[in-house]
């Protein structure tokens, strides 16, 4: 089996020294074009590629960020790793993920164990508790309960979106409204929302207590609760589409058409809530902004480039309304047909 060529071969071959090559694979102004050809010549003749773990080590570097999640299951993260993916892609980081769950019965951290392995930064995306001062730069994406004091914070408005999913039902003619509530960060807030939302509109907004986790099961439970507690609500707005498919599945249990007998709408937008099948109306918390601007603002404090104190951005989401809501019963316009 041939030998794998190394940067002394690349230096003899071009006849320079192992430094000047090195100089070259970091692109340094220093290097004289003939010189460069020269180096550039030899990589391609032996076929040499430098090892990334030397140049990381050369940089001081790793070249890997970490990102720390709630649970695999959550298809919210699917589309913030994708946004990540999007601003990392012309920096030559590398992206591990881990459920800040997952190892918890060991006592393991998963901060801690990214940390370990001289990641450059970290991106929270978990409620997991974050004890004493965190060594490696770091931005929160989505709303947390307990973010660290000097991180940065890049999420989606929750308050805005709880509220424009209140305006859409009530919009629709919905006057009492069932909210399938949850406990965490962004849960808070929509739950807080939400019922702003209804006093401000004078609508009958009906908690269910709070979820956790904020699973399709979690959902069906809190739905049931609230169909047999007020069987008189025409809409249900789940804290996530997860909890929402819940709904949907005590709505059919009972025989209750969906939108005709009662919407549902969910939060996050998640690639299951667009399927032809499902077609759930959601507000769409712009989790691949999120992410993507939370692995920018990452870079920058990587880099030094960031401003002095914590920055917390906001985006705003958007109302995706599709088949799960409708009219409510009673107040439909003239034109439509009870089963439009």
């Amino acid at each position: 089996m041939p030998r794998r060529p190394t940067i002394y071969d690349v230096a003899e071959r071009a006849g320079v020294s192992k430094s000047l090559v090195s100089l070259v694979l970091q692109d340094s102004p220093k290097v004289s074009p003939a010189r460069r050809a020269a180096v550039e010549r030899a990589i391609a003749e032996l076929g040499y590629r430098p090892s990334r773990l030397a140049a990381s080590l050369a940089a001081r570097r790793s070249r890997s960020i970490g990102v720390i999640i709630d649970d695999f299951e959550n298809p919210w993260f699917v589309d913030l790793l994708a946004g990540m993916r999007r601003a990392l892609a012309d920096h030559g980081y590398h992206v591990s993920v881990a459920d800040a769950a997952l190892n918890a019965h060991l006592g393991l951290s998963a901060l801690e164990g990214f940390v370990s392995l001289d990641v450059d930064g970290v991106v929270i995306a978990s409620e997991q508790s974050l004890d004493g001062a965190i060594r490696v730069p770091h931005v929160v994406a989505g709303n947390r309960t307990d973010p660290p004091a000097a991180a940065d914070i890049v999420a989606d408005d929750d308050t805005l979106g709880a509220a424009m999913a209140v305006e859409h039902l009530a919009g629709l003619g919905h006057r009492t409204i069932g909210h399938l509530a949850a406990d965490s960060g962004p849960g808070a807030l929509r739950r807080e929302a939400f019922l702003d939302a209804c006093r401000a509109r004078g609508l009958q907004g009906v908690l269910t207590a709070h979820a956790h986790p904020t699973s399709e099961r979690a959902g069906r439970t809190a739905a049931d609760q609230l169909l047999d507690h007020r069987p008189e609500l025409t809409a249900v707005f789940a804290a996530n589409d997860v909890m929402a498919l819940g709904a949907l599945s005590a709505a059919r249990e009972r025989g209750l058409r969906v939108p005709q007998d009662l919407s549902v709408i969910g939060y996050d937008d998640v690639p299951l809530a667009g399927s032809a099948y499902i077609d759930l109306s959601t507000v769409d918390n712009m989790s691949a902004e999120v992410g993507e601007a939370a692995a920018a603002a990452l870079l920058d404090r990587i880099d030094g480039a960031g401003p002095s104190e914590p920055v917390r951005r906001l985006i705003p989401p958007r109302l995706v309304a599709r088949g799960t809501t409708g009219p409510a019963p009673g107040s439909r316009p003239g034109n439509r047909s009870p089963d439009s």
